[in-house]
């Protein structure tokens, strides 16, 4: 059985999937740190409020980008439209971070 699903929808689901990951965040200083739980000292996302820039773990990229069978940089977008869309911020640039953010605490 085949189904077609638009681009809006699949970012629906890929936002409720983010959402069901309980991430935490952290706002410190200038940044706020999205970790996956409050004792970690390890991020998966990183936004900086002074200049909009956002990191995101490379892993949590490739999980996306599998899981729901899309290219790379089409998951870091979505990701990106996600954390403004959490954070109620817009997002100037994006980037990978090829291992676990560092940074808080």
């Amino acid at each position: 059985m085949k189904f077609i699903i638009t681009e809006s929808k699949l970012e629906n689901v890929i936002f409720k999937y983010l959402d069901n990951q309980d991430f935490v965040k952290i706002d410190e200083g200038e940044n706020i740190y999205f970790v996956n739980s409050e004792n970690d000292k390890l991020s998966q996302i990183k936004f900086n409020k002074s200049n909009g820039r956002f990191f995101i773990n490379y892993n949590l990229v490739k999980e996306i980008s599998s899981f729901f069978s899309m290219k790379e940089s089409d998951s870091e977008q979505v990701i990106g439209r996600w954390v403004e869309s959490t954070l109620q911020i817009k997002v100037s640039n994006t980037y990978f971070a090829q291992y676990y953010i560092h940074g808080y605490g």
